[in-house]
Parts: C-alpha cells; sequence; structure tokens
C-alpha cells in the first residue's frame, strides 16, 4: 500500500470508528447504516460530488456549506452530516470514499457478516446471488455480503474474495494453467 493511500485510510479508519462507536452507544447504527449506504450511491452516481470532495479549488467554506446542503437534501442523520461537516472543515472530504468503505466494515462486523468480492465474467441474477451467498456461508459460517462486478474477459466462470481467501474457477485462469503446463512439458 503506497503511503499516501495508508495516510488516507489511516485517516477514514479514525472518522470512521468515532461515527460508529457514537452511533452504537446512542443506539443509532440502523440510521448511520443508511446514510453511509446513502453516501456510497451518491458518490458512485455523482461525479460532481466527487469532484467536490477532491478538488483543491473548492475552498473550505464552499465545501462546508457545499456538503451541509447536500447532506440536507438527503436527509442523512445528524451524527453523519456533523462529521461530514468536520471533515469539511478540517479539510479531509477526500477520504470520504474511504470513510464509507471503513463505516461499511464496521457496521457488517457488528452484524457478524462478511462481504465477498464476486467478479462474474457476465452479471448474475439475484437467484444466482442468493444461492452463492448460501454456498459460501456454509464454508465461512458468517452471512456473507456480495459485491458483484462484471469482467467479460474471464470467459466464464467466478472468481470469489472473501478476507484473504480467493477462489478463482474462471475459464481464463484455467487456460493460463493449461498454457503453464504446456511450457513445462515443452
Amino acid at each position: 500500500m503506497s503511503e499516501p493511500v495508508a495516510i488516507s485510510t489511516g485517516i477514514a479508519q479514525r472518522y470512521a470508528t468515532a461515527v460508529f462507536d457514537l452511533a452504537k452507544e446512542g443506539k443509532n447504527l440502523k440510521a448511520v447504516e443508511a446514510d453511509v449506504a446513502a453516501l456510497e450511491a451518491a458518490l458512485a452516481d455523482s461525479e460532481d460530488l466527487r469532484n467536490l470532495i477532491s478538488s483543491p479549488i473548492y475552498s473550505r467554506d464552499e465545501q462546508g456549506a457545499s456538503i451541509t446542503a447536500i447532506a440536507k437534501k438527503m436527509k442523512l442523520s445528524s451524527m453523519v452530516a456533523n462529521t461530514l461537516g468536520l471533515m469539511a472543515q478540517k479539510r479531509r472530504l477526500f477520504v470520504l470514499p474511504q470513510f464509507v468503505a471503513a463505516m461499511r466494515a464496521l457496521i457488517a462486523e457488528d452484524k457478524g457478516e462478511v462481504t465477498a468480492q464476486v467478479t462474474a465474467a457476465k452479471s448474475m441474477t439475484k437467484a444466482q446471488q442468493d444461492k452463492l451467498a448460501k454456498a459460501l456461508k456454509a464454508t465461512i459460517g458468517k452471512d456473507v455480503n456480495i459485491n458483484l462486478a462484471v469482467d467479460e474477459s474471464l470467459i466464464g466462470g467466478l472468481v470469489v474474495q472473501v478476507g484473504s481467501r480467493m477462489i478463482d474457477t474462471s475459464i481464463r485462469a484455467k487456460l493460463n494453467a493449461l498454457q503453464n503446463s504446456m511450457k513445462e512439458v515443452g
């Protein structure tokens, strides 16, 4: 991990831990979880929001006013809205994506869940995702959330990563293994 990424992740982790602890203490975890989902969707959908949090051309005041208006429009809980305001005041909004990821991880850990990063050759139906989640739960022993990505270069099959475990059943991996074994023979 590069140094700037490690610094950003560390900053985000501290904010996330503070918000998580306060939410759990105040029994507001459900509201914060909904806010995190809304922020994640907003970051994915809005290039303007991504520019606002990462561009140095916006002043602290502009970022603060904008993020406050966004939080109000999204009807975020006061805890998350105040945290975003503080992040803007400290010029730390650039860690918002890492903050969202850290919050997701803390909430999932609290619920006894894990997230599986699944890369498939084509999009999976909800039923297929549920079946995969059930199979992974039987193996891991925890509830599994599926985070699906599509990569057509896999040709077929799946690449599943849960924590440090990786299962690669893609045709691309099988072809690469076959190619390597043929090189050893010849």
